[in-house]
């Protein structure tokens, strides 16, 4: 039996690997001289992808609305475009007004302590309809672990939740929301309806784009990923029984994701 030293094992090696690539090449039509089909993608390089994401136009952002548009019905999930934070204050309001609780208790709405949010004035724009807007991390309370509680509880009564996220993937429609003091995941999670205002620039394509800005952009390394990092794709949903599927079992049973141009 011949026996190779390591030098020749990993010549033969060397060799097979080359024959293989050399036959996947002539398949693909790339002879020698040609661009190594196997070559990475600038284009999905890191500094290549936020290149592309802080290239973008509103022509390209008006691409990433129609995809996003197109994933959200199977999700029973609702995207609604909007002018200004003033058109999407009227439009939350005219939620509040069209939609019920679900057992019947007295309005309220609880929201997160964010600009975006704030600049839209809820209380203003729900006060002639009496609904109190509960904000995170404003419980009027002497410690900070009463306020917790007292913010708690009004979390469990409330039927909607309004927030912001840190980016709506567009192809599968998911809200990505860091937690953080004043943004706490119950928002989302416990009312039964859960709105999301978001600025147009917050839109970014795949999951590629999230994870590059995440370890990449500088905006955000500082920060690190917090003690959770929520992902939302429409309301919650489940078909345990009969195979019957059914929203809002352990969540909200409606999600709408606001999204404000030129923002």
């Amino acid at each position: 039996m011949k026996t190779y030293s390591l030098d020749e094992s990993t010549d033969m090696h060397d060799t097979k690997q080359n024959r293989f690539l050399a036959r996947v090449r002539q398949a693909l039509g790339n002879p020698v001289g040609r661009p190594d089909p196997f070559a990475p993608d600038p284009g999905h390089s890191p500094d290549g992808v936020l290149k592309k994401i802080n290239g973008r136009t509103l022509k390209d952002y008006a691409g990433l609305i129609k995809t996003l548009d197109a994933a959200a019905p199977s999700l029973n999930l609702k995207v609604v475009m909007l002018e200004d934070t003033a058109a999407a204050a009227i439009s939350l309001a005219a939620l509040v007004r069209e939609t019920e609780t679900e057992w019947g208790n007295a309005k309220s709405v609880v929201a997160w302590e964010h600009p975006l949010i704030d600049s839209l004035n809820l209380a203003d724009a729900l006060s002639a309809d009496g609904v109190p807007v509960y904000v995170a991390g404003l419980a009027d309370e002497p410690d900070e672990t009463a306020g917790r509680t007292a913010f708690r509880k009004r979390v469990e009564a409330a039927y909607i939740g309004v927030t912001s996220a840190d980016w709506c993937v567009v192809d599968t429609a998911t809200l990505v929301m860091k937690t953080r003091p004043g943004q706490g995941r119950s928002v989302s999670l416990v009312p039964s309806i859960h709105v999301a205002v978001i600025g147009m620039s917050q839109l970014i394509a795949d999951l590629n784009e999230l994870y590059t800005l995440i370890q990449q952009d500088a905006a955000y390394p500082f920060e690190g990923l917090t003690h959770c990092m929520t992902f939302i794709s429409g309301p919650s949903k489940t078909a345990d029984i009969e195979a019957t599927l059914v929203h809002g079992a352990h969540g909200p049973r409606e999600v709408y994701i606001y999204v404000i141009n030129g923002t």
